[in-house]
């Protein structure tokens, strides 16, 4: 696509100014709030606000409301990303101002995953029952059974696998399950669930859902079990979780639909509240994964029960061409 010679000439007058430009490298990098970037660039937050006005109407980045947070981010239009993420690419990052700011950037997201990581860590053993105060655990279990089906296959992972449940449920069906997750409390728990339910076909381990330590293109089944609302990057969840899958491979996505429930930030460091089908179908979109099936519970009965619970199913759309290995011939022979 083509723009004017106005349009090119206004769009650079808005990027081309150095308090700008350090907000769309920092942009570039993930979503941010308005104090995220005062506090990243030392600047007042009117100033920084006027110069994200400008650069809203130049059509460079966009806004979005999470409960009382506004976020922003590089604008989706594929024209405009790829014309910052162009401007981006040409800053040298070992530029003293730049590297400050990357810097800075790191302390902000450090900060929010141990908000994360001392939440989990205070509540690993009662994960199970306050998860079951917002949403209908039963009924989403039951139709993620129906969704996979009961043909076996080889191998399944579950991301941010919390107390192990996924695994458990899953056990008849898959002959070989991972769990990862970074708390080691919840791993306690998950090992100590999956051996009073017998499950010997299944293990934990350590890792970060942005890099686990677990190879490529080697699994039929991936789940992220309410997950992504504490993650500051999803999208990056997803393009991994998309790498990880086996051609025809699926992954299952559970977790809210949009609310507005801020308490759920400030008490439960939630950092996203919530997710419209749009976004997820985006995300798995530019993963490589075809969206094949969506799911809403909406809260019952319970005042407290105040979400409601999406479920995603995607598929890779890589066919296996080759001779499947001996493991995969084995699991259909099964099947």
């Amino acid at each position: 696509m083509h723009v004017t010679l106005d349009t090119m000439v206004d769009t650079l007058k808005a990027a081309a100014e150095s308090s700008r430009l350090r907000i769309l490298t920092l942009l570039s990098r993930g979503d941010l709030t308005v104090s995220d970037l005062t506090e990243i660039l030392g600047q007042s937050q009117p100033r920084v606000s006027r110069h994200l006005k400008l650069l809203l109407e130049a059509g460079l980045i966009d806004r979005y409301q999470e409960g009382s947070w506004a976020f922003f981010r590089l604008a989706d239009a594929d024209q405009a990303r790829g014309f910052v993420q162009g401007l981006v690419s040409g800053i040298d990052e070992t530029d003293g101002q730049v590297t400050r700011d990357l810097e800075r950037l790191d302390d902000v997201k450090r900060r929010r995953q141990d908000r994360a990581a001392q939440y989990f860590s205070a509540n690993a053993a009662s994960w199970d029952e306050i998860r079951s105060l917002h949403i209908p655990d039963r009924a989403v279990e039951t139709a993620l059974l129906k969704l996979v089906g009961r043909r076996p296959f080889q191998s399944m992972l579950d991301l941010g696998t919390g107390t192990g449940r996924l695994l458990e449920i899953f056990a008849p069906l898959y002959r070989r399950g991972i769990g990862i997750d970074m708390s080691r409390e919840m791993l306690a728990v998950a090992r100590a669930n999956l051996d009073k339910a017998g499950v010997s076909n299944a293990q934990v381990r350590q890792g970060d859902i942005f890099s686990p330590p677990v190879e490529r293109d080697a699994f039929d089944l991936v789940t992220i079990h309410q997950v992504l609302h504490f993650l500051d990057d999803p999208a990056r969840a997803i393009q991994e979780a998309a790498r990880l899958l086996r051609p025809s491979g699926r992954l299952v996505i559970v977790d809210f639909a949009p609310h507005g429930l801020d308490f759920l930030r400030s008490e439960h460091a939630h950092a996203r509240l919530g997710f419209s089908d749009r976004q997820i179908a985006e995300w798995l979109g530019e993963a490589g994964l075809e969206l094949e099936e969506t799911q809403e519970f909406e809260p019952r009965g319970s005042s407290k029960a105040s979400l409601t619970v999406k479920l995603w199913m995607a598929r890779d759309c890589r066919l296996l061409i080759a001779d499947p290995s001996p493991d995969i011939q084995t699991a259909r022979e099964t099947a």
